[in-house]
């Protein structure tokens, strides 16, 4: 077991829930490999109608075979199929994790709803949508975990995945906004607690989203002359859920290549 878990001494992995893993190619996936490796059990939930709607289509057998992955790194797994739009979904998330795992030491929010619109044709139900989901469910799932919270002080972590983009793409952007503020008030509200709470932004990440125009563009706007991976992400959020990182908090964090 890596000596960096804060659990190892207790002869026990700790419990990562993991958001919006739904797609082998994502960033979530990526993270839920990377804690695994690094001696963490991990839930994670995905929702198979967002992705089935969306570009690059659904990817049904990517939660069993996930699933398969993690515990084959040696990592005890749920994988659990939820709506956060639904205003239940965060308290039903918690239970099943808990009967399953135990309590949760790090939440990651990596999910999303991301429909490309901007100012003039943006439609207030794709509006209150994005905000439900990566606004309002953030807020649930980060107040089940400050309610349920049970590891010792200092080990507890949030960390949300966020954006900085907004012209051409404003009901996601503007809820991401949102999402950074609820997460730094969350590093202050859940101080008491000994939790960290971090937001990151990845910038743009090959996951399977971009045309071949954007990849060229925005490697060209790069300093580092190269798109971001889900690795790349996946090394930060490790590396925040460590016992090495615990002294960074209520911070916005861009690892993004120098982009911005």
């Amino acid at each position: 077991m890596n000596d960096d878990t804060h659990e190892a001494s207790a002869g026990r992995r700790p419990v990562a829930l993991v958001t919006g893993a739904g797609r082998a190619a994502g960033i979530a996936a990526t993270v839920v490999l990377d804690l695994a490796r690094a001696g963490w059990d991990v839930a994670f939930t995905y929702w198979t109608p967002y992705d089935a709607r969306m570009r690059w289509g659904g990817d049904p057998a990517a939660p069993g075979a996930l699933r398969e992955e993690a515990a084959a790194l040696g990592a005890r797994t749920l994988a659990i199929e939820a709506d956060l739009s639904d205003q239940a979904s965060a308290g039903r998330l918690f239970d099943g994790v808990e009967d399953a795992l135990g309590n949760v030491t790090a939440l990651v929010l990596s999910h999303c709803e991301s429909v490309d619109s901007g100012l003039l044709d943006t439609t207030p139900e794709s509006f209150d949508l994005h905000f439900a989901v990566n606004a309002r469910a953030a807020w649930l799932l980060i107040r089940e975990y400050g309610l349920r919270f049970r590891g010792p002080h200092g080990s507890g972590r949030v960390i949300s995945l966020t954006s900085d983009h907004t012209v051409g793409n404003l009901p996601y952007g503007a809820s991401k906004g949102a999402l950074d503020r609820i997460t730094l008030a969350a590093a202050r509200e859940l101080a008491h607690l000994g939790v960290t709470c971090n937001a990151v932004d990845p910038g743009p990440t090959d996951t399977g989203w971009m045309t071949p125009e954007q990849k060229t563009d925005l490697i060209r706007a790069t300093p580092l002359a190269r798109l971001g991976t889900p690795q790349d992400c996946a090394n930060l959020v490790t590396f925040l859920c460590s016992a090495r990182g615990g002294w960074i908090n209520a911070q916005l964090l861009r690892s993004d290549g120098g982009l911005t």
